[in-house]
């Protein structure tokens, strides 16, 4: 796999994934990766940047064999206007501020420990491969502060214990989603 990352964007440009996965991706000042989201095929982001004229907050990492394609920002907003229904744009900017909404609440409430939970639920979802089991792959990387990469080990190990997570040299297999899903949900309360 030939993973790159590009980094803060400065375009305006929509992204459409014509082939393969990326993930959107951004860095705390003290170089901690924070995922966004994973793209397959069929998948476009930017969609807020062309619209309101800023850059890209975030970059992207080319996790498998990709092909993407750009459309410039004025054609973006002339072929919405044109030819697709605004309803559809506006729903997939929903879903983004829905799941925005959802991290930050994670991210501001949620212990250090919690914040990993809740993170690696969020990805195993995304990436099922049968009822009970996922696979994240890369495996995600926690850089930081000495005392979170060792929050985020000693949790790994006591996943690990548990029988939840599997730890491979990639990917990271998930054998205990639903187990792991008691645990947020336990912490949120829900």
């Amino acid at each position: 796999m030939n993973r790159c990352s590009t980094g803060k964007s400065d375009t305006r440009n929509v992204t459409f994934v014509v082939r393969g996965k990326v993930r959107i991706v951004n860095f705390s000042l003290s170089g901690r990766e924070i995922t966004f989201d994973d793209l397959e095929e069929g998948s476009y982001f930017g969609e807020l940047a062309a619209l309101d004229g800023e850059p890209h907050p975030a970059g992207i990492m080319v996790l498998t064999d990709t092909q993407i394609a750009f459309l410039p920002p004025d054609l973006f907003i002339e072929t919405l206007t044109r030819t697709l229904p605004w309803r559809s744009v506006m729903i997939h900017l929903d879903q983004i501020m829905f799941t925005s909404t959802d991290r930050i609440m994670g991210l501001s409430t949620l212990a250090a420990n919690n914040t990993v939970h809740a993170d690696l639920f969020r990805q195993a979802h995304a990436n099922m491969l049968e009822e009970d089991t996922a696979t994240i792959s890369p495996i995600p990387v926690h850089r930081g502060p000495r005392q979170l990469g060792q929050t985020v080990a000693r949790l790994m190990n006591d996943l690990a214990r548990q029988s939840i997570v599997k730890r491979t040299r990639d990917p990271l297999v998930l054998s205990g989603v639903d187990s792991l899903q008691e645990i947020v949900e336990e912490v949120r309360g829900v």
